[in-house]
């Protein structure tokens, strides 16, 4: 374990760097208003983060992340173009493996600007990792905007295209709806009995929370969904090949310019994969050797919608990502209140960082 005040020490060398760069250093409360963070990621995040309430503020969350307050600080406040530096606790609940941080110091880079996405991209992840190259960490990069594509463009209904993109950041119940829409897999006797049931009287004894008119609507729609045509065996053996990419940079991108001669509704988000290449290139990333993968991204970071990143030690498995990052241009429409702007930024951990460095 590292001490709290070279953990400190640490945060405030990297903010350092940060503001060099250009950015200016805010703060944020560190308890959250849950309504917020509830509307963004459902009832799931409880499972993740700590909750408490006050008569007058009503339920507030221990900070998880520091991107939704910076988002929000940025959209009511902020010029353009802006960057921004941070550090400071977060608060995770450890249910499933004891030996993990519930409480550790974060430290940030946000990027507001709408001139050059790809430009942004590359000088984020540049940063960080300049910031990180003498613990020779692995990277990863991915793009969640691939994946979207490819599901925004499939030839089925947009309740089917809605519930696939819902799990994007799911990769077992994704996978299972595909499945169940491709008619790869068998309805359950569950559903079979609702599909052929009668619909509830308005009066009828219910239990649970739903009404009776959400579980008709219910019940319609799954009709609906089971009169539908299967997706075609040549699209999900297409996004299969998509979900399969990972490659390095270079072999990647011709492999996704390859997928989007059949999937023409990646063209745009594969261009935009080639345009930060070339930006990462112009910032001395060697792009040749740098890896991509099409799935990269999808159990942790709900909030992306495009570029992202991490850096893993080689030889700790068992520790977390060091950094992670990414592109969030969605999160800024929702927080927005009808304003947008395209926005990356990642965050690093000090205090991982100083147990590798210990170790070597």
């Amino acid at each position: 374990m590292t001490d709290r005040a070279q953990t400190l020490a640490r945060a405030a060398g990297l903010r350092a760097v940060f503001e060099a760069a250009g950015a200016i250093s805010v703060e944020t409360p560190v308890l959250q208003p849950a309504h917020t963070l509830l509307d963004l990621y459902g009832e799931e995040i409880r499972a993740r983060a700590y909750v408490t309430s006050d008569a007058l503020r009503g339920e507030q969350m221990l900070r998880p992340d520091f991107t939704v307050p910076v988002v929000q600080m940025h959209m009511a406040h902020g010029a353009e173009p802006a960057r921004y530096t941070y550090s400071g606790e977060v608060f995770r609940r450890q249910e499933q493996d004891p030996d993990r941080a519930n409480e550790f110091i974060q430290v940030g880079f946000e990027v507001f600007d709408r001139t050059d996405p790809a430009a942004a991209d590359a000088e984020v992840f540049a940063l960080i990792a300049g910031a990180l190259s003498p613990l020779r960490l692995r990277a990863a990069t991915g793009d969640i905007g691939v994946l979207m594509a490819a599901v925004e463009g499939l030839k089925t209904t947009a309740p089917r295209k809605a519930a696939l993109m819902r799990h994007i950041w799911r990769p077992r119940r994704f996978r299972a709806l595909l499945d169940r829409f491709s008619g790869r897999t068998s309805m359950s006797r569950t559903r079979e009995a609702l599909l052929a049931g009668d619909l509830p009287d308005a009066d009828a004894p219910l239990s649970g929370r739903r009404s009776a008119s959400e579980i008709k609507a219910r019940i319609r729609t799954l009709r609906e969904d089971a009169a539908t045509d299967p997706l075609s065996t040549e699209e999900v053996r297409l996004l299969d090949a998509l979900l399969g990419v990972r490659e390095t940079m270079p072999f990647a991108l011709e492999q996704l310019r390859d997928l989007s001669v059949d999937l023409p509704q990646i063209a745009p988000a594969v261009a935009r994969v080639a345009a930060r290449a070339e930006a990462l290139e112009a910032r001395g990333i060697d792009v040749r050797s740098l890896p991509f993968e099409t799935n990269f991204g999808r159990t942790s970071m709900e909030y992306y919608d495009g570029f992202v990143f991490g850096f893993f030690s080689p030889d700790r498995a068992d520790l977390p990502a060091v950094a992670t990052g990414g592109r969030y241009d969605a999160l800024t429409r929702r927080l927005g209140q009808g304003r947008e702007i395209p926005a990356v930024g990642g965050v690093l951990r000090p205090g991982l960082m100083l147990e590798l460095e210990a170790a070597q």
